[in-house]
């Protein structure tokens, strides 16, 4: 079992009301992104961050509204870089309703090593839970984001994603965003077969998308790629054993659960 540290804050006061919200309520937080598969290139990424609170009852119960709160080290637009840090942290009940519909940047959080974790309170009774998430949806998510992210990579869909000019000038293509492209293909496939996602990514297929990410195949072999694992998930979407959907019933159990206990301790803040 992983001990429970404290949850650190980002800035210093003044802050923001929805800021304090997230910061001072904070159950689950850790590091996601190509860091967390295993897939980054020292000096070369920011940091993502991924955070869970639970808001104070107004917040819940009552009419006042808080889903979630961004903080970047750059300014929105423009594109982060190496020591930068990308953080959102949402609401327990939008992180568990984007977890059940099987979002794949959602449930990498779940997935990471017990010591990724700061947490407090229900934080880790969560990830533990993580299993009530993994369903057929959550195929569809992995198929679906993997299609639309190729279809932008290629300019199928409106204009081709060029988030890095950098490896399109050196390698034809946007060689990072491909390797996601393949590695949701990949964790799509692994959830069909065991149920779970490993992170880091085990050694073989991270090593196949680091290739793809230093510019090693060309982009024909991406799209074969591409349609391979679109085939099979597809073919799993028919076959698989998985329940059609997330276990919505002992979810929504622990969710009111949750949030008594965390309010009945006096641990939800906001002046």
């Amino acid at each position: 079992m992983c001990a429970e540290k404290t949850i650190p804050t980002t800035l210093q006061v003044p802050i923001s009301e929805d800021r304090y919200i997230a910061e001072h309520n904070t159950i689950l937080r850790a590091t996601i992104g190509s860091k967390a598969h295993g897939l980054n290139i020292d000096g070369y990424d920011d940091t993502d961050e991924m955070g869970v609170c639970i808001p104070p009852p107004e917040f819940v119960l009552g009419l006042r509204l808080f889903e979630q709160w961004t903080y970047r080290t750059k300014p929105t637009g423009v594109r982060s870089g190496p020591g930068d840090l990308d953080l959102t942290i949402y609401s327990l009940k939008k992180f568990v309703g984007l977890a059940a519909r099987g979002n794949p940047s959602i449930l990498t959080l779940l997935y990471l090593p017990l010591s990724a974790y700061t947490s407090r309170g229900p934080g880790l009774d969560l990830v533990r839970n993580r299993d009530w998430f993994i369903s057929k949806d959550a195929l569809r998510a992995y198929l679906g984001y993997m299609t639309a992210q190729k279809e932008r990579l290629f300019g199928e869909r409106g204009q081709k994603r060029v988030n890095r000019p950098e490896l399109v000038e050196k390698y034809g293509y946007d060689t990072k965003y491909a390797m996601h492209v393949i590695r949701l293909g990949m964790q799509g496939c692994e959830i069909a077969v065991d149920s779970k996602i490993s992170l880091p990514m085990p050694e073989a297929q991270r090593e196949e998308c680091l290739k793809i990410r230093t510019g090693f195949y060309s982009i024909e072999y991406i799209e074969v790629a591409f349609n391979t694992f679109k085939n099979i998930l597809e073919l799993y979407l028919n076959k698989n054993n998985l329940p059609d959907h997330a276990d919505m019933n002992k979810i929504n159990k622990w969710l009111v659960k949750a949030h008594q206990d965390f309010w009945s301790r006096s641990e939800s803040k906001i002046d």
